[in-house]
């Protein structure tokens, strides 16, 4: 394999730029990809370029912020070069952050004082876990207005995730808690204690114990002795706890490839930070920039509107993106008189574009905000157009996916105080009172269900509660195949669900769903783990392509849309207060955030690009009280020669409203008059 006629070959479809990153040396690599340049490519072949060029795979780690995103660079990069006669790629590391810490802490975890066997909590978990202590210490009964749990974990989060101390974190982002520091602390530390006491660790945990055991001599010369290369996507996503652990992987940067683009970090409220990108050559001075500036997604009148867009930005990585697509349609500002304008503008142009061959799937309507999208889902429906929103509940997140896995992550960990605190107030007699003495019981016990089995339950539970023990017995010591586990539960949890839940017929249809897709695990801690750290959001994203009977209509919030692409996209509320948000119009960072999450909403699309403006907005409930808008900031009169703008076209009249036109009174006006009855 190291024929140059044969590594020719593998490059062969790359422009200079990529081939350059692609082929790049040991000194630390920075890969500036803008958006639609053909970034996974790069990092693809880059990986087979490495083991091509005789790194063993298995020496080479690749970080990434999704499953999927890693399992399809593998399956890519494995078929270059088995198409040349190389073994392939599959025994790269790769994965999430969470994932590979995951796995790292499982063979040195006792290096940092971790058991052999450990929990993972998702956020909900966590969440309920904090409320927990938060209880214990009776926080909301010293002050009602103590922050509730998802406020206090997204504070901790923060701390860690940022390596923030609390006071900056509350004066910052949280400056309505300040008031309850001391107390936070106090919740902080129970937090913490009851985590270690219960054997589980949460995401944030995770990403700590990697870094301690980085910190570590033994263990983390161990570790960094593992990899000859470091590769990480979307590095303008990671947050400073993650900068911190690739830095301590690799001190010198030799072999460290990171790929990113400053212009699409728009993560922030997860404690991502766009200094890690934009940093990079500071902390590794002789580290080398490759910028892509070749864009194979949209049209070049796209690309010269959005290169305006994004050159009045602060700070950033100067790139100008062109395309070979010279022709097309140029993007237009459409200014509505109103939301329903705007709704009805939208409809009548996805048709259109449907009518002359662009499937309403190859079209998408982005939104900042997943409200801003209320009053066109009603006009899709009363037009029979079919559409699905993204941005909502993931299925691992549904109240009836969780209960069914606290069954087995009890019978994984008994000790797991969430689990306990999820599954026993389903019974009939348990109240949360009960359940918590009930979770301190198998606790005393060591785990050992027999604490449960010797205690006598109230009439209400009499029935019930010996083939619970049993079953959590069998679970725990159990051998069977994992669909077989899903199965017993199920079919014991589905009196409960149809107890505590409307709509049972859908819900019993995903827990079937669910006991599918265990058969693609070796284990249930496999199951456990990877469901965890990285959720699927419906159950079609474990068992299979989708199998849909009609075209739909894609709504998204453009922080969902991130990453993909469609031929038509219509950014609607471009007005100043939704895009950007008005929560972000005092603070000079946040507001670079939202001009970068406005770019990224316009270079999805391909072919067609619409900018909706509505002149006015309605006030809910007032009646025809309504206050005018303001094109957004981002796009100032400089901007603007890289539109079409127009307004939205009148009704069709006929001859006989004529007179009716002339005095200024249409069909259309008339109708919007009936509906300020009821706004």
């Amino acid at each position: 394999m190291s024929d140059a006629a044969t590594i020719d070959e593998l490059l062969s479809h790359l422009n200079p730029q990529q081939r350059a990153a692609a082929t790049h040396g040991d000194q630390p690599l920075l890969i500036v990809a803008g958006a639609g340049t053909g970034k996974t490519a790069t990092l693809v072949h880059r990986v087979a370029w490495l083991i091509a060029s005789g790194v063993s795979p298995d020496r080479i780690l690749l970080l990434t912020f999704t499953r999927r995103a890693a399992a399809e660079m593998l399956r890519r990069a494995d078929g270059l070069l088995r198409q040349l006669g190389h073994p392939g790629a599959t025994r790269v590391w790769s994965g999430t952050f969470h994932a590979v810490a995951t796995r790292l802490l499982h063979r040195y975890g006792k290096s940092v004082g971790l058991p052999s066997q450990f929990s993972v909590h998702d956020r909900a978990d966590s969440e309920d876990l904090m409320n927990v202590v938060r209880s214990d210490l009776q926080l909301a009964k010293l002050d009602k207005r103590f922050p509730k749990k998802g406020t206090c974990m997204a504070i901790y989060s923060r701390c860690v995730n940022a390596r923030q101390k609390l006071d900056e974190a509350l004066d910052r982002y949280f400056p309505w808690c300040k008031e309850w520091a001391d107390s936070l602390k106090r919740l902080f530390d129970g937090y913490v204690e009851r985590k270690e006491s219960a054997g589980v660790l949460d995401y944030d945990d995770l990403l700590l114990f990697w870094l301690a055991m980085l910190t570590e001599p033994a263990a983390g010369d161990a570790i960094r002795q593992r990899f000859d290369c470091v590769l990480v996507d979307e590095y303008q996503d990671t947050n400073t706890l993650q900068a911190d652990i690739l830095y301590a992987l690799s001190p010198e940067g030799k072999g460290l490839t990171v790929v990113g683009d400053d212009a699409q970090s728009i993560y922030a409220f997860r404690a991502a930070t766009v200094r890690n990108i934009l940093d990079f050559p500071k902390h590794y001075p002789d580290a080398t920039v490759v910028t892509l500036e070749q864009n194979y997604r949209s049209t070049r009148p796209i690309l010269d509107m959005t290169n305006r867009v994004i050159a009045l930005a602060r700070e950033r990585y100067v790139k100008n993106l062109w395309s070979e697509r010279v022709g097309g349609q140029r993007p237009r500002l459409v200014h509505c008189e109103d939301e329903a304008d705007q709704a009805e503008y939208v409809i009548h142009r996805v048709l259109e574009h449907r009518e002359s061959g662009v499937d309403l799937r190859r079209q998408a309507v982005l939104f900042r905000a997943s409200h801003h999208s209320m009053l066109l889902e009603a006009e899709l429906s009363r037009a029979k157009i079919p559409f699905q929103k993204f941005g909502g509940l993931k299925f691992i997140e549904t109240a009836h996916v969780k209960d069914l896995m606290a069954f087995l992550r009890l019978a994984e960990n008994p000790r797991d105080p969430v689990a306990c605190g999820r599954l026993l107030p389903l019974l009939p007699g348990i109240g949360p009172g009960k359940a918590r003495q009930l979770t301190d019981l198998l606790i005393r016990g060591g785990g050992d269900f027999d604490a449960w089995a010797q205690w006598r339950p109230p009439a209400a539970t009499a029935e019930i509660w010996p083939s619970l023990v049993a079953l959590l017995r069998d679970l725990a010591a159990t051998s069977d195949d994992l669909p077989s586990q899903v199965h017993r539960v199920r079919k014991f949890y589905t009196p409960l669900l149809e107890a505590h839940y409307d709509h049972a017929e859908p819900r019993l249809r995903d827990l079937e769903q669910l006991e599918t897709i265990a058969s693609r695990y070796r284990s249930r801690t496999r199951m456990l783990l990877e469901l965890t750290l990285d959720p699927p959001s419906s159950t079609q994203d474990l068992a299979g392509p989708p199998h849909l009977d009609d075209d739909y209509l894609v709504l998204s919030t453009i922080h969902s849309a991130k990453g993909l692409e469609w031929d038509a996209v219509y950014v609607i509320h471009a007005a100043d207060g939704n895009i950007p948000s008005d929560m972000a119009l005092h603070d000079a960072d946040e507001l670079e955030e939202e001009r970068r999450l406005f770019y990224v909403a316009l270079t999805r699309a391909k072919n067609f690009l619409y900018v909706c403006h509505p002149l006015r907005y309605f006030r809910p409930g007032h009646g025809d009280q309504h206050g005018y808008s303001q094109r957004t900031r981002f796009l100032p009169k400089q901007t603007l020669d890289g539109f079409d703008q127009c307004t939205t076209d009148p009704p069709d009249l006929d001859d006989s409203s004529d007179a009716a036109g002339a005095t200024g009174v249409t069909s259309r006006s008339i109708r919007r008059r009936m509906s300020d009855l009821w706004r």
